[in-house]
């Protein structure tokens, strides 16, 4: 077929007209739309929108119960909060602080000189305490903020204080001001300030360390009652690596206070970690 313009067109398929066809255009009216079938969809969704809602709510307490399972699980095997009561770790970690423990470090080859551990009382470091907390609901509700680490628990049980010394270490005080691990003097600049370079620290030593146990100290060492202060009880002050909960890794809350805690550089020092871990 040729245009007008003389151009040819596009070979494209032609709709027959109704005169070649020879039957009328239809003239009926187009369906018209039903008001009840046209509200009916709406209606439809809605009554299945109401068993969704029905199944959220039933599914709610299991998502709960899976929720807190989970929780649970992580604070007994892997990672538990610990809240800070005292200034014995200042200003490492203040009172108040939240710290987050990891629970699989617990081992001897886990645990190195430096580490900042929480442990279990080996006997008489916090003497004789007695659980006086509330009951009612405001004692489920302290019980549940003690749970996830948010309060101090009464009777409080478990300790928190650095590794000077491990099993078959040699540790003393203080030659020439300084600390000594199997002769090699420390730099701890983690120390509270008043602390530093200052006799405060009490002589000591030289004391060995037996296999299996831990020699632990606070970083503010003149109020800190660690190792050094339970040389005359049955213990001798040293921790057994059995009752380590695990290392503190991280300061959580405050939000501004948030930050990870290393080893520090001088429990690094080559003589040092040649002696042992």
């Amino acid at each position: 077929m040729t245009t007008e313009d003389g151009r040819r067109s596009a070979d494209l398929p032609v709709e027959p007209s109704a005169a070649a066809t020879g039957t009328q255009p239809s003239t009926d009216p187009a369906p018209s739309a039903d008001p009840a079938s046209s509200t009916r969809p709406a209606a439809v969704r809605t009554r299945r929108a109401k068993p969704k809602h029905k199944s959220f709510l039933r599914e709610l307490p299991g998502i709960v119960i899976t929720a807190l399972v989970i929780s649970v699980l992580i604070k007994t095997f892997l990672v538990q909060a610990f809240y800070i009561p005292s200034g014995s770790m200042e200003n490492t970690l203040l009172v108040n602080d939240r710290v987050l423990v990891n629970k699989l470090a617990d081992k001897p080859d886990e645990i190195h000189r430096g580490d900042v551990i929480v442990f279990r009382d080996p006997g008489g470091w916090l003497g004789s305490s007695q659980d006086t907390g509330r009951g009612g609901l405001f004692g489920g509700l302290r019980k549940a903020l003690v749970f996830v680490g948010l309060a101090p628990a009464v009777g409080e049980e478990d300790l928190i204080k650095r590794v000077i010394a491990v099993g078959g270490d040699t540790v003393q005080c203080c030659t020439s001001g300084h600390m000594t691990v199997n002769g090699v003097p420390l730099d701890e600049p983690y120390l509270y300030p008043s602390d530093l370079g200052t006799p405060s620290q009490t002589d000591f030593g030289p004391i060995k360390v037996p296999a299996g146990k831990l020699w632990v100290m606070g970083d503010h060492r003149s109020v800190s009652e660690d190792s050094r202060a339970h040389r005359t009880q049955p213990g001798q002050g040293f921790v057994p690596v059995s009752d380590v909960i695990g290392r503190a890794f991280t300061i959580v809350w405050p939000i501004n206070r948030a930050k990870l805690l290393h080893r520090p550089d001088t429990f690094l020092q080559p003589k040092l970690v040649g002696s042992s871990r």
